[in-house]
């Protein structure tokens, strides 16, 4: 039996790191954290996913391997199960991560104040909250081949647009990375974001992945896409140290 597209590897080599599943969340922690607090990075991963497609994302080779990487660099890794499984969901999934942020910055030894989110494909239209309205201790907004605006024929709550969430300007430094392989209609959307953020002057940086299709982590193994992983990866270790 073929492996479903989601179940392939994630293309980074990672080492082993157990997991902890606490409600929502699953932890990935480094094997040696030191005396200091610990910088957090909750990974969002995409949606809808219809509740019959198992195992759910947190499941996936591609969220454990990120969530991995962020202990092997040194963070608390956190992926959310945020039940994402059809647009009108949206809300409620917001509200999720919401939760599981508050329950990450909690967690023993991770330092509250040092928090990034990494969104993947279509939860980037739930990175609009966080872009309107950042916290203090909210340290970057990193997002991966994202859904910028709605798919077509896809109804969600009129707030979940990033794009427009850029207009009072953006507090917290972002991290866009793109593929040259994308679909259109998510392409496009990803380009008036950047062309946005541009406008206003925000702290943006982005990275191009010119061969990489939509989820290049998992369909594109090659040394550009784990060049461009680890580029991000380093982006927000940066991110937590300012």
């Amino acid at each position: 039996m073929a492996i479903p597209t989601f179940m392939l590897p994630f293309v980074v080599p990672v080492p082993g790191i157990e997991r902890r599943r606490e409600g929502a969340v699953d932890i990935y922690r480094p094997g040696i954290s030191g005396d200091g607090l610990l910088p957090v990075i909750v990974f969002v991963p995409g949606g809808p996913i219809p509740p019959e497609m198992q195992p759910q994302p947190r499941d996936w080779p591609v969220f454990a391997g990120y969530a991995s990487l962020a202990a092997d660099n040194g963070a608390i890794g956190v992926i959310v199960d945020h039940g994402l499984d059809s647009p009108a969901a949206f809300p409620a999934a917001a509200d999720v991560i919401t939760a599981a942020v508050e329950l990450a910055r909690a967690l023993p030894g991770a330092d509250p104040e040092r928090v990034a989110l990494w969104f993947f494909s279509g939860s980037g239209l739930l990175a609009a909250d966080w872009l309107r309205d950042p916290p203090p201790w909210l340290r970057g907004i990193a997002a991966s081949y994202p859904v910028m605006v709605p798919l077509p024929g896809m109804e969600v709550d009129g707030r979940l647009r990033p794009i427009d969430a850029l207009e009072g300007g953006v507090g917290v430094p972002l991290l866009v990375t793109r593929v040259g392989r994308e679909q259109p209609v998510i392409a496009s959307a990803v380009d008036a974001f950047i062309a946005a953020a541009e406008r206003q002057e925000l702290n943006l940086e982005v990275i191009d992945v010119v061969e990489g299709h939509h989820s290049f982590d998992i369909l594109d193994d090659s040394d550009a896409s784990r060049a461009a992983i680890q580029q991000a990866m380093d982006w927000v270790k940066a991110a937590l140290r300012s």
